[in-house]
């Protein structure tokens, strides 16, 4: 076949020496120099208008409109926050009885390994008489707002596929987070701050940047890492010598030859570059407003525990400016809190974390209510998997009085944005081994979550290499409607 019946006309003005582009740039420079306008909108305007961010009506109405997503990541014992187990303290020393172990294998300990009882005390408090350890006080002064599920369960036992499988629903690299799923899914209500932001404190974290990752979905929607005290992104401020007024003209130039580039190849990480531009000019006169507490009360201040002696600062101004960023129209913020890996001395690890994460997380949930914004905001409080009843010891590693990954059951709590308040979801055995009530896995909790944000996740896809994907997978799952309201 002749290859000249197969030239388009975009390859004609490509190969003619002229091209599309240049036509267009030179007729963009043209009506910069007569002050001519080339279209009804600018650049800016054309980087957004009809974007990703374009606010999106969900699948059926929505109970919340933002989430804050508190992750505690390495996997807090539930056996020394919120699941009781005195029948534990009995036991001590004892190993488990095979029939209760069946096959099951662990990272570091044996099957046989003895039982270790709970390591702090348990009191009841609230209306919902809900027993809760002694390191989470200020947890406990919330218990009736929020809703606990003790029989979560997990398919994975080692926290990086399990850390990636709860933000992404996949234990393998790759896959969106759950933060850009609702970008893509319900756009943004924040016209100068990302849809979706990350705050971390306390350490690494195993999952790493793929648990904000959009995946395959467009690069646009994945989480921007913000940091909790000074500039909250790195290298948006301008260097010395360069004004708003100059910044702006180069911007404008910038997108300018940008959308010539989007009109002639349709490439949407283009429209990525021209969105993210735009978000970091609109940011650096946000920032310096969104990261400056003098505008909130000292009373408020106190409540999170922010300049006070302990070592809670950085998550303490985290969930703070988690308040102020879900006023302000964010969409997903992620917190998350590393060092609950508790492999060996369990009580001084738990004590420890509790001290750092403890008041703020219940500070979040007083503000957000005083605010009026708990009932349109849905608060989640989780790690990855649980710890086994049995204690994990170890010379060689020098371990000794932990507790090692237990994926079958394990404990997380919900609370605002049509979460029942004092709501108490599944039971596991006396033992705390397995699930003996109502059992929740952690796909059936992001189905959940999609579902308070208005949004069904079995219609929630995105086609990729002709499959369609979606946060919850191809198993059947569902929101669990006992924690719902409606």
């Amino acid at each position: 076949m002749n290859p000249l019946l197969e030239q388009t006309r975009r390859h004609f003005f490509r190969d003619c020496g002229v091209g599309v582009g240049r036509i267009a740039l030179a007729s963009v420079l043209a009506s910069t120099l007569t002050g001519a306008s080339t279209t009804a909108t600018s650049a800016s305007e054309i980087a957004t208008a009809n974007g990703p961010f374009t606010p999106r009506q969900p699948h059926f109405p929505a109970t919340a409109k933002r989430v804050i997503y508190l992750f505690m990541a390495g996997a807090p014992s539930q056996l020394e926050s919120f699941d009781h187990k005195p029948k534990l303290a009995e036991l001590e020393g004892s190993p488990l009885p095979p029939s209760v172990i069946g096959g099951q294998r662990y990272a570091f300990i044996q099957p046989d390994a003895a039982v270790l009882g709970p390591r702090f005390k348990f009191a009841r408090h609230g209306q919902t008489d809900t027993e809760v350890s002694e390191v989470l006080p200020y947890t406990a002064n919330i218990v009736d707002e929020i809703a606990i599920v003790r029989s979560v369960h997990t398919d994975q036992f080692n926290h990086a596929p399990a850390q990636l499988y709860v933000n992404t629903g996949s234990g393998v690299p790759g896959r969106a987070s759950m933060g850009s799923w609702l970008s893509y899914g319900l756009g943004s209500e924040a016209e100068d701050l990302p849809s979706f932001v990350v705050l971390k404190s306390g350490g690494n974290l195993s999952g790493g940047a793929a648990m904000w990752n959009a995946g395959f979905l467009p690069s646009v929607h994945q989480g921007v890492p913000f940091r909790s005290q000074g500039d909250p992104i790195l290298h948006v401020a301008n260097p010395p010598g360069v004004d708003v007024r100059g910044q702006r003209e180069t911007l404008d130039f910038m997108q300018q030859l940008n959308a010539i580039q989007l009109a002639k190849v349709a490439d949407p990480e283009i429209r990525t570059r021209m969105e993210a531009y735009e978000m970091a000019f609109r940011m650096q006169a946000r920032a310096p407003e969104l990261m400056n507490f003098d505008d909130e009360t000292q009373e408020t201040l106190d409540l999170y525990g922010i300049d006070s002696d302990k070592s809670n600062q950085t998550f303490a101004r985290s969930c703070l400016l988690a308040r102020r960023l879900a006023q302000r129209g964010v969409r997903f913020i992620q917190l998350y809190h590393s060092g609950w890996d508790h492999h060996s001395n369990v009580e001084g690890g738990m004590r420890k974390q509790c001290e750092q994460t403890d008041q703020a997380c219940a500070a979040l949930i007083q503000d957000l209510k005083r605010q009026g914004m708990l009932e349109d905001t849905l608060v989640v409080w989780g790690g990855e998997f649980g710890r086994t009843p049995m204690v994990e010891a170890s010379a060689a590693l020098g371990r000794s009085n932990g507790r090692d990954h237990h994926p079958q059951a394990f404990t997380m709590w919900l609370a605002g944005g049509g979460i029942k308040a004092g709501a108490r979801v599944g039971k596991t055995d006396e033992l705390g081994f397995h699930i003996a009530e109502r059992p929740v896995h952690v796909s059936d909790i992001q189905a959940t979550i999609l579902h308070c944000l208005g949004l069904d996740h079995e219609r929630l896809s995105f086609r990729h290499r002709g499959l369609d994907f979606r946060l919850t997978g191809v198993e059947h799952r569902s929101p669990v409607e006992e924690l719902l309201t409606s």
